[in-house]
């Protein structure tokens, strides 16, 4: 038996409102219509499902029966496309987001914001780990996407877009500051001691290739897994650090002082990255084209 899902929805809305004509006002569709779905309806199933009444039309026993299960299909496919409907909305959804902390407070914040407002009832969240872990996780469809330093090693079964141009610079207190008078070559930096962040992170990866470029060995005093620690450290005058410059404005020209260096290191970008054969869900799409295209954002 192959009836279509249309003629038991105009039979639960007949059901329902007991009339023909009603169900047809709901419907949008003509009562000769409705009529005419039922009388098929009735034939195909070999059963009198609906008996005239004064005010219109009653369920038979065996319409009872049957109305029962079709209920249940309705109002699930109903709820299933109103679910849609939500989702694509924004009053429903989760986004799960890998990104290190320093990419979440300096980057991934400030859109956060602004996406939030727009969008208070989408469920936000954040997994902080190192870039191959998060890969890891992305790949495994435990995240929907990532927020990283890029260039990066591992771009496999991965779609890259990127989102924000970032310079790294070398930093120290007043003191190295002055001691450097604010300009120094790559090999005099081993003068002084070097606070990087341990591998395996991509800012380090970026300094180590930058370094092997030019043919250089910078041998660190300290190093630290933790980029807004190490910044901590720098301006305790512990030493010169590596930074970002656009996560240290607020800092620079007060605690923080730019130590240029020749040759001059190069620029990179942040970036959000996909897996390359899933298509993110209705959500992330909104979050990912506000990263990309919204250039109003302040970080």
């Amino acid at each position: 038996m192959n009836i279509n899902y249309e003629s038991y929805k105009i039979f639960y809305f007949v059901a329902m409102e007991g009339n023909m004509s009603k169900a047809a006002n709901h419907l949008l569709i003509s009562q000769p219509a409705v009529t005419w779905q039922i009388k098929s309806l009735e034939e195909q199933l070999n059963i009198t499902l609906f008996t005239r009444t004064k005010k219109g039309v009653s369920l038979t026993e065996e319409g009872k029966l049957l109305f029962e299960y079709v209920k249940q299909g309705v109002e699930c496919f109903t709820n299933g496309e109103n679910m849609l409907t939500n989702i694509k909305n924004l009053d429903y959804g989760i986004i799960s987001i890998g990104a290190s902390t320093t990419v979440s407070k300096h980057v991934l914040m400030p859109y956060l914001e602004v996406f939030h407002e727009k969008y208070p009832n989408i469920e936000i969240k954040i997994v902080n780990a190192l870039t191959e872990n998060l890969i890891k996780d992305l790949k495994k469809g435990n995240l929907d996407m990532l927020v990283l330093n890029l260039p990066m090693n591992e771009t496999k079964d991965l779609k890259i877009q990127k989102v924000l141009n970032v310079q790294d610079i070398f930093v120290g207190n007043k003191r190295y500051y002055e001691l450097t008078k604010g300009n120094i070559t790559l090999e005099k930096l081993n003068n002084y001691p070097l606070l990087f962040q341990k591998r395996p992170s991509n800012t380090r990866t970026f300094l180590d290739n930058y370094l092997h470029k030019n043919n250089t060995v910078l041998i660190p005093k300290t190093e630290i897994v933790s980029y807004n620690l190490i910044m901590d450290f720098v301006k305790s005058g512990f030493g010169i650090g590596y930074a970002t410059k656009e996560f240290i404005k607020d800092d620079l020209n007060k605690s923080l002082f730019e130590i240029k260096v020749t040759p001059k290191i190069p620029a990179r970008y942040i970036g959000i990255a996909t897996l390359n054969k899933t298509i993110p869900n209705y959500s992330v799409k909104k979050l990912i084209h506000l990263m990309i295209n919204d250039k109003n954002i302040n970080h």
